[in-house]
């Protein structure tokens, strides 16, 4: 490890990293500009999105001795569902633009025992996989659309989600909930039985819902009213994982968990989760929340961003415009300087993601050129519809800051 003893000390992000809850929600009408991943769909909601991969590669009847091919550049809590059912994993190189290299692709198929493909829209930009779609079919391999950032979109008519065997989403990306996910197809019936996960997994996923709101200064009446109910979650909260604490200690037991840790932001798959249903809270405000509302604001966001950071020295956005069918997760910025304009971001409070810093062992440069770099110059910025014009505006002033402070000062 580096010492970082040093360096000083990263704030608290100022601003919500991800949608938090307010009244604000629900309002904005049910009509879309872009069609939604659940649109004409068979529908599981789960947890997370790791869930819905290993269920879509089960389903595929991927198994022991088979090879899934995932993007070179990815999450690495995309692989353990993988390997959840038995498979090995290959990993398939990516363009610049984060396209499947489709030649790399057919080359690694040419190999034997692939089951299964997943290929991905980042950032919720949404690829054309027609020609993926046609090489499985040619060669009798399964797809999963990876839709973890694209909720919402469309490309050349076809809604995300469609092209896929099956398709996995992320609701706890675009929806202000503590966790969730889907499995969908519009091509298979999905029979696989949910059940609930408990009382202590239902309260936990409404508290920290409304926790999280209320630490960025959204529901204030409401957090008055919780002021007390809340202190006394917190002290039965500790009581509770106290004595399972004790228990484990004695027994050589760990304590089951509330809640998946694909909430925390691990990269863990924990099978225990493969068959429990997302919490009535975030279905209900998936229900209930105004996809129109999300669309318009997350695509406001981004350009106002882009239009915010045009002529910033030493930066490019990944794409250089936001496609009409695309609905963003965030918004990727190339940096020159990544590392240092990282630090200067992180000290001051703002938000940032690092998508494929981290891959999986053994996934590096050789591997693939594109995915090595991607992972090493990009930084991606919150454009998700609960930002405020002040935090925006905040966002916006640090980002091109932090920018021209490193341009300044020779790499």
């Amino acid at each position: 490890m580096h010492a970082t003893t040093d360096r000083p000390a990263a704030r608290r992000p100022l601003i919500p990293h991800v949608p938090i809850l307010s009244l604000d929600a629900f309002g904005g009408g049910r009509r879309a500009a872009l069609p939604s991943l659940l649109d004409g769909a068979d529908v599981l909601l789960v947890t997370s999105g790791r869930i819905a991969i290993g269920l879509a590669l089960r389903a595929l009847g991927v198994g022991a001795g088979d090879v899934v091919l995932v993007p070179a550049y990815h999450s690495p809590s995309m692989i353990p569902p993988s390997h959840w059912c038995g498979a090995e994993v290959a990993f398939y190189r990516v363009l610049p633009d984060t396209a499947p290299d489709l030649a790399d692709i057919e080359a690694k198929i040419g190999t034997g025992r692939v089951k299964a493909i997943i290929a991905t829209h980042f950032f919720g930009i949404p690829h054309d996989l027609a020609p993926l779609r046609a090489l499985c079919d040619h060669h009798g391999i399964g797809l999963v659309e990876d839709c973890a950032h694209a909720f919402f979109g469309a490309r050349d008519g076809v809604t995300i989600g469609s092209t896929g065997d099956y398709a996995i989403g992320s609701t706890m990306k675009f929806f202000p909930v503590y966790e969730g996910g889907c499995l969908v197809s519009r091509r298979h019936r999905l029979d696989v039985a949910l059940h609930g996960a408990g009382a202590g997994f239902e309260m936990k996923a409404a508290l920290n819902t409304l926790e999280a709101a209320f630490a960025h200064g959204r529901l204030p009446m409401l957090r008055m009213l919780l002021a007390l109910p809340l202190r006394l979650k917190s002290a039965l909260w500790r009581a509770v994982k106290a004595r399972g604490t004790a228990a484990g200690a004695e027994t050589g037991a760990r304590a089951a968990p509330l809640a998946p840790s694909s909430s925390d932001s691990s990269f863990e798959f924990d099978a225990r989760w493969a068959d429990k249903r997302s919490s009535w809270f975030s279905r209900a405000v998936l229900r209930l929340a105004s996809p129109a509302r999300i669309v318009a604001r997350r695509r406001r966001n981004y350009l106002e961003l882009q239009r915010a950071l045009d002529g910033a020295p030493g930066c490019r956005p990944l794409f250089a415009r936001l496609p009409d069918g695309a609905c963003p997760w965030m918004f990727p910025l190339l940096v020159d300087q990544p590392q240092a304009v990282a630090e200067m971001l992180v000290r001051a409070g703002v938000p940032i993601t690092r998508f494929g810093a981290t891959l999986w062992p053994g996934v590096d440069a050789s591997v693939c050129t594109n995915s090595a770099d991607l992972g090493r110059r990009l930084i991606a910025f919150p454009c998700h519809q609960a930002l405020t014009d002040t935090e925006r505006a905040w966002l916006h002033a640090q980002v091109r800051q932090a920018l021209e402070a490193c341009a300044a000062v020779p790499a």
